[in-house]
């Protein structure tokens, strides 16, 4: 268990592609420990492998639904309706800003077993996986912002940490 340094904006890695994952070895999974660690660490709720240096297509997200959620080599199958809110990014602290997203997503993605699953997902869940997917395409929410970036709300709660 260690807690990994989050790479933030302006760091070049944020804006590569990421490789798949062809198995699980001891230092990938690993890996996926390290991100809850970091993730749940920073209050965040979820997290690419990108985003603490490695160019990996791992993401594991925590929406606190009772479930962690671990996506390797995701594909986004498919995308319905859209939601508009706030938005935030461990990589980006301190801001936040407006994006609009699919409001229902179905992503196949391999589990820390490899073994392939469907996942679907609406709300906060929906948006999570996009931001994260996002990540391993090298893109980030800041090229989505209606709008500004805003300094983070003060209180908990207010801002989705992502």
């Amino acid at each position: 268990m260690a807690v990994r340094k989050i790479r933030v904006l302006g760091d070049e890695i944020l804006r590569k592609a990421c490789k798949p994952v062809p198995e699980m070895t001891p230092r990938n999974a690993q890996l996926i420990e390290d991100m809850f660690d970091t993730m749940y660490e920073n209050n965040g709720v979820g997290l690419a492998a990108s985003q603490v240096g490695i160019l990996k297509q791992i993401v594991v997200i925590d929406i606190e639904d009772g479930n962690q959620y671990v996506l390797i080599n995701p594909e986004i199958l498919e995308e319905e309706g859209t939601q508009t809110g706030q938005e935030g990014c461990l990589s980006v602290p301190g801001k936040c800003g407006v994006v609009t997203r699919p409001n229902k997503v179905k992503v196949r993605a391999l589990d820390e077993h490899m073994q392939e699953y469907i996942l679907e997902g609406e709300g906060l869940l929906a948006r999570a996986i996009v931001h994260e997917c996002d990540h391993l395409k090298g893109q980030m929410y800041v090229d989505l912002v209606e709008g500004e970036l805003m300094d983070a709300a003060a209180e908990e709660g207010e801002e989705e940490a992502e």
